[in-house]
């Protein structure tokens, strides 16, 4: 995308905004291309900018003071940044890494225009809330997975999820034990019983279905 002219209308909330305040937006917005891998948030750092990610996923996860990590969220195109707007609301540091899972591109305003915004569009405070509303709650649901569900369950509805409909995933063990928040060593042990099962296949790097429809329904507590 080489002008920033249409980007907003890729955002639904966004779209419904008055003309004068997608124009604010337009004008006072710089499209960002971030390559993969790189940290684009950390604990410690404060955010300068608001990010409405175009292309790409971003992964937000956090690491506890005794090396464990868990991944908060992602932020798919068409999302904003929840935590960066928290910060940016109280004017607190980031708690969380973001690191970009692929490459991505995102339209990036400044503090000052957010704060801005917020004081004088309700469509665009009303968009700010609404995304920061629905990510609460997809946080509490996850503490009550990690708190209360088996992890076999919550296994088996990841690595389908990670799947995105192929039959192979590419993950390690310590990588799937930060999706979970959970430790390696449980995750290893799990994999272990869906091999013997029958179910999977385990690989260097890589998770192969053997038997989708029994992890399906495990996942959907069917077992």
């Amino acid at each position: 995308m080489n002008n920033t002219e249409l980007w907003v209308e890729r955002f639904p909330g966004l779209a419904q905004l008055e003309p004068v305040t997608k124009q604010l937006l337009v004008t006072g917005s710089k499209v960002v291309d971030v390559p993969k891998g790189t940290t684009i948030f950390g604990p410690g750092n404060s955010p300068e900018n608001m990010l409405f990610l175009l292309d790409g996923t971003v992964r937000v996860q956090q690491v506890s003071e005794t090396g464990h990590e868990i991944v908060l969220y992602r932020i798919h195109a068409g999302e904003s940044c929840v935590l960066t707007t928290a910060c940016l609301l109280a004017y607190e540091d980031y708690a969380a890494d973001g690191i970009a899972e692929t490459a991505v591109q995102a339209a990036a305003i400044t503090r000052d225009l957010f704060d801005d915004l917020v004081v004088q569009s309700k469509s665009f405070r009303d968009f700010v809330f609404a995304a920061f509303s629905k990510r609460i709650t997809d946080l509490f649901l996850m503490i009550d997975e990690v708190a209360f569900q088996r992890t076999d369950v919550r296994l088996a509805d990841r690595l389908i999820e990670l799947s995105e409909g192929a039959n192979t995933v590419s993950t390690t063990h310590q990588k799937l034990s930060t999706e979970l928040g959970t430790a390696r060593e449980v995750i290893s042990r799990q994999l272990q019983e869906f091999q013997r099962r029958g179910w999977i296949e385990q690989a260097r790097g890589s998770v192969t279905f053997v038997d989708r429809e029994q992890l399906e329904k495990l996942a959907n507590h069917h077992i």
